[in-house]
């Protein structure tokens, strides 16, 4: 005899996977079909152009586009940017030099500042990790790997109980009061790239505490009023390995930008784009709070300084907003309002697209 209730069960089932799917294969169209618009924009061969600066192409800018490139299932322009990055901008030493400038020669001739930027090493590994298992190509996996283990040795600083990531190979280290002193931008801490990218390293556990290290520093870098994190900040380690969670101390003392910044707004995002973040109610709660009623406020203002809480005359951008958009969702996945997602076109630059392309994949990522 058949069970009326096991068979009511399975088709509620069935129909909530089909709806599930249904769901995420538009996700996945609607993040199509704003890369192609990208693509068009931003992607001139293999370089990555910034449109809101100068058509300048940089590490970051590299990485987001192939991890755009990836999640796109386009090989082609993956294969395209991955080359022009890796002729152009890699060091001898498996690091990138941050910033091309275009100039006549259109070589390596037009790096103007050889030192790297760590956000564009750890985009660009994931990128190809990410590229070596959808599409199953070893040497990906293999420069991925490298480029791991040049960050291990020259980015990764171990002080006392904190694993803490170099903004660059060079000029972010001092001394101050004889102690010493990093600046740091917490916004180069890509939290699910972290994580991912832990799982090819040689020395696991580096990776899995920088993790924790980055919420330990974000937890005490809720500055000003507002209690949202800098741009920049001022990091003195505590030295000593005494077996507790004292990693040192932050301040704004000395930064290259006390702001909440073009910066900073990734932060919540890559947060809300880790699971690992997102099951750890107590500390959701608390490092995400500071962001809803920053955005609470009506005209949200793209900016403010958090050593004297001058906020910019202007709002958030379009690709601010959308960090907003994605957070809210990833927080609330049950939530039945789609995201409503501002269109990448002519009227959006570098920046706000690649942001919003971020915040689609962040999605993306936690629906599959």
């Amino acid at each position: 005899m058949v069970n009326i209730h096991s068979v009511i069960r399975v088709a509620f089932l069935v129909g909530i996977t089909l709806l599930l799917m249904s769901c995420s294969n538009e996700e996945d169209s609607e993040f199509k079909s704003q890369y192609i618009a990208y693509k068009a924009l931003f992607i001139d061969g293999g370089r990555v152009v910034d449109t809101g600066n100068d058509e300048v192409s940089h590490s970051e800018g590299q990485g987001y586009g192939m991890l755009f490139a990836v999640a796109a299932n386009d090989k082609d322009t993956f294969d395209a940017l991955w080359r022009w990055t890796k002729s152009t901008l890699m060091r001898d030493d498996s690091l990138f030099s941050w910033r091309y400038r275009p100039c006549a020669d259109n070589s390596t001739a037009c790096i103007d500042d050889p030192n790297n930027a760590s956000d564009g090493e750890i985009l660009i590994a994931w990128a190809l990790l990410r590229a070596a298992e959808k599409w199953g190509v070893n040497t990906y996996l293999e420069d991925a790997k490298a480029i791991v283990g040049a960050v291990e040795q020259k980015l990764l600083i171990t002080n006392g109980n904190s694993v803490v990531l170099l903004p660059g190979e060079y000029g972010f280290t001092s001394k101050q009061a004889g102690k010493d002193s990093l600046q740091l931008n917490l916004s180069y801490w890509i939290f699910p790239a972290i994580t991912d990218l832990a799982r090819i390293s040689a020395t696991p556990a580096r990776w899995e505490n920088l993790y924790e290290t980055g919420l330990a520093l974000l937890s005490n870098m809720q500055f000003s009023s507002y209690k949202l994190p800098s741009d920049w900040v001022r990091f003195m380690p505590n030295n000593t390995d005494s077996g507790n969670k004292d990693i040192g101390t932050v301040s704004l003392d000395n930064v290259i930008s006390p702001e909440f910044g073009f910066n900073a707004i990734r932060i919540p995002l890559q947060l809300c784009w880790s699971p690992k973040f997102r099951e750890n109610t107590q500390l959701t709660e608390k490092l995400l709070a500071p962001y809803y009623a920053w955005w609470a406020i009506t005209p949200t203002p793209a900016t403010v300084n958090l050593s004297n809480e001058e906020t910019a005359e202007y709002e958030m951008s379009k690709g601010m907003k959308s960090v907003q958009i994605a957070v809210n969702s990833l927080m609330n996945p049950e939530a039945p309002q789609k995201p409503e997602w501002p269109p990448i076109d002519r009227n959006m630059d570098y920046y706000s697209a690649s942001l919003t392309l971020l915040s689609m994949l962040a999605i993306l990522d936690n629906a599959s």
